[in-house]
């Protein structure tokens, strides 16, 4: 079992920035790939990015490339999300997830483990 724990989420002004971190209980944290989703009212969850183990291996849906950072410290069992010039369109619950793989994915079905969310809001 894996408890997430997201942290870091608030209120900002577009073109402002947020940091978000996700907190694991996995003994070895470094077996899992790790990814951050978000939900806006009314739509359905999304994929934003995700780190394979190591975090070598970053991928980011199009809407946020160039902005937001994945990273992750396997010695804090802790992993990030660096958001800059957010815009209001990313307002959404973030959430992080943790894959029992090495290998990162886009993909929600294939994440076994979720935190609970942190909310984002984004001001015009």
């Amino acid at each position: 079992q894996v408890h997430l724990v997201e942290s870091g989420g608030g209120l900002v002004q577009g073109g402002g920035s947020l940091r978000l971190s996700c907190a694991a209980s996995a003994r070895t944290f470094s077996n899992y790939a790790m990814g951050w989703f978000r939900q806006a009212p009314g739509k359905e969850r999304e994929f934003v990015a995700t780190t394979n183990w190591s975090g070598a291996r970053t991928y980011y849906a199009d809407s946020v490339k160039g902005r937001f950072t994945v990273s992750r410290d396997n010695a804090k069992n802790t992993m990030y999300l660096q958001m800059n010039s957010l815009k209001p369109e990313d307002t959404a619950v973030y959430y992080c997830a943790a894959r029992a793989s090495p290998m990162s994915s886009m993909t929600i079905a294939q994440y076994d483990y979720w935190g609970q969310g942190t909310q984002v809001t984004v001001s015009s």
